[in-house]
């Protein structure tokens, strides 16, 4: 990982920072995302609030990591963010669910969506050199945010059990394995298969939110991402287990 963003080192100059102003759009956009999906999908307001109140407690945790508050996210962040607005629409639909089972189909192009933008802003980030630590922080832990949100989403629709919580429960019960456990926290190199497996996950997931998608279908699918999901973990723990430091 580089350092720091190239592209997110200016500083406005003047005014604002050019964060809180790149928040602020964001929070712009969720509104006209939320008054399009009001006036012409009759999302209930409970939905649009709980939208909102996902999206400013990402922006709380943005300012509280990004180590220069005058400085910008830089265009692959920006992108990021703009992922954060559909998954914060996503998180804000749990409000709702009977509104989900009825706009299904929206709900998983919105997924689709965001998943598509999840291979741009690391190709924006190779483009214009601004790769970051915090970059792929807050891409890694969005994404798992947005399994977790898919997961309770289909665990309302009735598609699977509650043993589907486990797909978007492994990341943060790997966080919460740290704290005995320090030799967790070592960075892993980069990995091809973790990404793919990442990019699985959250396919099946939005695939068995169709409602063509359910029964046995839908129980295979989820169990084959849940257990690929589980090698991809076993993987990681053996690897950071052997190369733990010595005492």
């Amino acid at each position: 990982m580089k350092a720091m963003e190239q592209g997110g080192s200016c500083v406005r100059r003047g005014g604002l920072p050019r964060l809180w102003l790149e928040l602020a759009g964001g929070f712009g956009g969720l509104v006209a995302l939320l008054a399009l999906a009001i006036t012409t999908l009759a999302l209930p307001a409970g939905a649009a609030w709980a939208a909102g109140a996902v999206l400013l407690a990402i922006s709380a945790l943005i300012l509280r990591f990004r180590r220069e508050s005058r400085g910008g996210l830089g265009p692959a962040n920006c992108v990021t963010l703009g992922r954060a607005l559909l998954v914060a629409a996503l998180a804000g639909a749990l409000a709702a669910p009977g509104w989900v089972g009825e706009h299904a189909v929206a709900v998983a192009v919105l997924a689709a969506i965001a998943l598509l933008l999840d291979g741009v802003d690391g190709w924006v980030a190779r483009r214009w050199h601004c790769e970051s630590d915090f970059g792929a922080r807050f891409d890694m832990e969005l994404d798992a945010f947005l399994i977790l949100v898919l997961c309770v989403h289909l665990l309302a629709m009735g598609k699977a059990g509650p043993w589907v919580l486990a797909i978007g429960a492994m990341r943060y019960a790997f966080v919460a394995a740290m704290q005995p456990w320090p030799w967790l926290e070592r960075p892993l190199p980069e990995s091809r298969r973790r990404k793919l497996v990442c990019v699985w996950q959250v396919a099946s997931l939005l695939v068995c939110l169709l409602p063509v998608i359910a029964g046995a279908l839908a129980t295979m699918l989820l169990a084959l991402a849940l257990a690929l999901l589980a090698w991809s973990f076993a993987v990681d723990v053996r690897w950071l287990y052997r190369s733990r430091p010595r005492t």
